[in-house]
């Protein structure tokens, strides 16, 4: 077989890396995305579903990275409006822990980092009223409000690698690459997967691997760099609705850390996250008894309703490598990026991705671009800043959801809002001339109809239930598991034949 040639071979199919193959595909580079498992099956889809600046980071006098996460929070506002949308956060006041000046000016700060935006500013808020106050202990009286933004983080990564696939990348997920080494001027790399083995060269390497970022230096491009990366497991929990209302929950915890609680799938609270080192191997990683512990007692020192274990309905855990800044608390550690270039003279050059954040992804693949622009002396400017993401291209999210319903009169109006959300634009070419629930072929349970599963499997890269039922939707958490079990064996069955 003929060596196929590519300007990029980037590994790792999270979010960083399909970003990138986004960002260099539209300016016209010929580029090879390899992903070992499914996209965004990793760290990438286990966050805590925000796009935020990182109030807490202020602390820690992280201005630029919050600065540029508050910008790219309106970015993606603009360009994802079916994946993102804005939620306000209620700030109970502990006496005890950060005094009410500390809180004000923190806020006052994160309103004006970002530059002018479109979402509501902070404020204080009356506790004792039931619009915030209803599900806390009665012993919060004061709190604060302020805005950030919700994301798909999934949905993020697929449409990302959608758009890299339709400005001519090859998008390989469950491809390994197993070896990259310089020769010349370019990398020769073997990629693997189940159909075999084969060699592909590339101008450029850029390693995206998310946790494995040492691994592909070290045992697939034969470096010894030193270890410049922190594993940190993040761990959340998913509850039954906790309270009423579209707002979320920031909670100061004994430790100095604080703990999300997240209107979740409708009928649910997600609540999170957690920090602690991974040594070793970083996947696949699940939440510990002492995690569910110390996320259950952090909301019970809030809520009115005590939170158990036993009310757990899921939970899920993600490793994040976080750039090596020395520090030992690994709540201190930095969450921006780093990007570490390895280019020997008359060598062909590696990128290595260390650290970075949902919201700053995009962000950061343009800087990667940049970072590479020597390589590429008539490489075109950046474009993805003013660019929707596959399915984004409306204004606003209520007018779009209401036109479709519009259009499809005789199905449920929720599940064609939940349709909405997770396509967009591209929802009518998956309803294609549908006009009652018989034509949406088999109902799994959970919202999810055949016509959805097989375009997930036939345009989104799904190979398995899990990609069906956990990434692309959340299915999953509204089914039995005998629902579950059907959508198993329907998978396996298009697969096979």
């Amino acid at each position: 077989m003929t060596e196929k040639n590519y300007d990029i071979l980037i590994v790792g199919g999270g979010i960083n890396g399909a970003c990138i193959a986004r960002d260099a595909a539209g300016r016209g580079l010929s580029v090879l995305l390899c992903e070992m498992g499914d996209l965004g099956g990793a760290t990438s889809s286990s966050s805590s579903k925000l796009i935020h600046g990182g109030l807490r980071y202020l602390e820690h006098y992280a201005f630029r990275l919050v600065g540029e996460a508050l910008r790219e929070r309106q970015v993606l506002l603009r360009n994802a409006p079916h994946i993102v949308w804005p939620m306000q956060f209620v700030l109970p006041h502990a006496p005890s822990l950060r005094p009410i000046w500390m809180i004000r000016l923190g806020l006052w700060l994160y309103d004006r980092l970002g530059g002018a935006h479109r979402l509501e500013r902070s404020g204080r808020v009356d506790l004792t009223t039931p619009a915030y106050g209803s599900a806390l202990a009665p012993n919060f009286k004061t709190g604060f409000i302020y805005s950030d933004c919700w994301v798909d983080d999934a949905r993020f990564v697929v449409l990302s690698a959608l758009d890299a696939a339709a400005k001519g990348a090859d998008v390989c997920p469950r491809t390994r690459c197993t070896v990259a080494r310089r020769a010349g001027n370019r990398w020769r790399a073997t990629l693997e997967d189940a159909g075999g083995v084969r060699d592909v060269s590339a101008g450029v390497l850029v390693n995206a691997g998310g946790p494995w970022v040492q691994q592909v230096i070290g045992e697939v491009a034969g470096g010894n760099a030193p270890a410049q990366v922190r594993l940190i497991k993040g761990s959340h929990i998913v509850v039954p609705r906790l309270y009423d209302g579209p707002h979320a929950f920031i909670l100061q915890n004994d430790d100095n850390r604080v703990i999300f609680v997240i209107p979740y799938e409708g009928d649910f609270s997600l609540i999170g996250t957690t920090d602690v080192p991974v040594e070793g191997d970083p996947g696949p990683v699940e939440i510990s008894d002492e995690e569910t512990d110390y996320l259950c007692a952090a909301v019970n020192r809030y809520f009115r309703t005590a939170v158990s274990p036993a009310d757990v309905v899921w939970s899920y855990a993600g490793v994040r490598p976080l750039y090596d800044d020395g520090e030992n608390d690994p709540s201190a550690v930095t969450r921006d990026y780093v990007l570490a270039l390895d280019a020997p003279d008359d060598a062909p050059p590696m990128l290595s991705i260390f650290g970075g954040k949902i919201t700053t992804a995009r962000k950061l693949a343009e800087q990667a671009m940049t970072k590479l622009e020597p390589f590429f002396p008539d490489l075109s400017p950046g474009w993805t800043a003013d660019a929707a993401l596959p399915g984004g291209d409306f204004d606003a999210f209520d007018d779009f959801a209401l036109a479709l319903r519009r259009e499809y009169p005789s199905l449920d109006g929720r599940w064609l809002e939940g349709l909405a959300h997770r396509h967009g634009t591209r929802a009518r070419a998956i309803l294609g001339d549908a006009r009652s629930e018989s034509d949406l072929g088999m109902a799994f349970g959970g919202g999810l109809y055949q016509i959805e599963a097989d375009w997930l499997c036939q345009e989104e890269w799904a190979e398995t239930a899990e990609d069906v039922l956990w990434r692309r939707t959340k299915a999953g958490l509204h089914m039995t598991s005998g629902q579950r079990k059907s959508v198993v064996d329907y998978i396996s069955k298009i697969r096979s034949g």
